[in-house]
């Protein structure tokens, strides 16, 4: 592409004149480098802020004081805007939002289409259920009580730690059951009321939807994508997974892994109590179908479907990508990122301080910084010529 974009302006300098080729033809040359140090253009671009500069212009009343009709302007605005969009009502809940988007199954989440309740069969279901319970705080002490009933049960298999994993997945729903409910016979047991719900298994009725909101970012199923012009089905998940070298493999050892996939279904997993949303995806096996280039890209075969006995995911454990089909190949599509979209209830004070809040302006200082900068001398940023508004606290 490179090469093309300098025949084509060597081309094109055969029949324009030199007044033709101003720095916006010369630009041309430099996107293809430009992509690929710093990624895709639309993560990037100042094409919004640009046109944003046009209705600051508009603010402008007295050209002699343009500064200062854009700040009075603009925090008028502002302040309308929230006014208008924050005011409650007697009963809480805010004027113009449907009560429906209020309401999530958990913590930013809510359908984005009718649901469809379909009975699915005993395996799938077993499988979902299980996905829950190993993401569930909960039942953790409970999968390494079994466990170490299996080492007892089967000590030949102790150090088979593939086939304890897979005899725990088969075998845990049945047991969990039974275990919780030894246990509520028991006056004051420590059974807590989430553990009471899951042990008793979902129901075999399962809502499902086409589109899913979850922390700010909405999600499609594959087959939505299909008829819709936008992508939201690709998802990308990191998981501390077991790696198995080969079949033959009986130590098999566990660490951090990317998996990429597509949404085939979205679930709405039902307790009686409570429901939980899953996603049901077609994983990319991960040996074969993925790899990264000599650029530092990572390109992913979708059509190579693996991990099928482990479909399920929890909707808020995965952060969305696109596929864009590479150029050279069709068989494999580029893995693009995005930034997270959700900024709500980000403060100052994060618990964690290696966690930078506001990622996409780190060089922003503060406004202490500009004061030990300038030297409590603000009128050097100002335009020569013009007073500016001064506001007092």
């Amino acid at each position: 592409m490179q090469a093309d974009l300098i025949d084509t302006v060597c081309l094109l300098e055969k029949f324009f004149p030199p007044s033709f080729f101003d720095v916006m033809i010369h630009l041309t040359v430099h996107l293809v480098r430009e992509v690929e140090l710093c990624g895709p253009v639309f993560l990037r671009w100042m094409y919004p802020f640009e046109r944003y500069m046009k209705v600051f212009k508009g603010y402008v009343r007295s050209r002699h004081f343009p500064e200062g009709c854009i700040a009075e302007n603009y925090i008028v605005e502002e302040a309308i805007e929230f006014c208008s969009e924050r005011m409650l009502r007697e009963d809480d809940t805010t004027v113009g939002i449907p009560s429906k988007s209020l309401s999530g199954l958990c913590n930013g989440c809510k359908p984005l289409s009718g649901a469809t309740m379909v009975i699915v069969s005993a395996k799938e279901l077993q499988l979902a259920h299980l996905c829950v319970l190993r993401n569930t705080e909960d039942a953790i002490p409970y999968f390494k009580e079994h466990m170490e009933l299996l080492e007892l049960t089967f000590p030949k298999f102790m150090k088979n730690k593939r086939w304890l994993r897979e005899k725990q997945n088969a075998t845990f729903g049945d047991w969990l059951k039974e275990r919780v409910a030894n246990a509520m016979s028991i006056p004051d047991n420590d059974v807590s009321e989430t553990m009471r719900w899951m042990a008793g298994g979902p129901r075999h009725e399962v809502p499902t939807f086409s589109g899913y909101h979850v922390s700010g970012v909405d999600f499609n199923t594959k087959s939505r994508d299909n008829v819709r012009s936008v992508q939201n089905s690709g998802v990308f998940l990191l998981a501390d997974a077991m790696q198995v070298a080969s079949a033959k493999d009986r130590k098999p050892r566990t660490d951090d892994m990317d998996f990429y996939g597509v949404i085939k279904t979205i679930w709405e997993v039902d307790y009686y109590k409570f429901r939980v949303p899953l996603f049901k995806c077609d994983w990319v096996e991960s040996s074969r179908g993925v790899k990264v280039d000599d650029l530092g890209f990572t390109l992913v075969k979708l059509n190579r479907i693996g991990h099928l006995n482990d479909p399920f995911v929890l909707a808020t454990h995965v952060k969305q990508v696109f596929y864009i089909e590479d150029p050279l190949d069709a068989e494999w599509s580029v893995v693009v990122r995005c930034p997270d979209k959700d900024y709500e209830g980000a403060n100052d004070e994060c618990e964690d301080p290696e966690v930078d809040q506001l990622a996409f302006i780190p060089t922003m200082p503060s406004v202490e910084t500009f004061d030990d900068v300038v030297g409590h001398q603000p009128s050097i940023h100002m335009r020569d010529g013009d007073e500016g508004i001064w506001v007092d606290n």
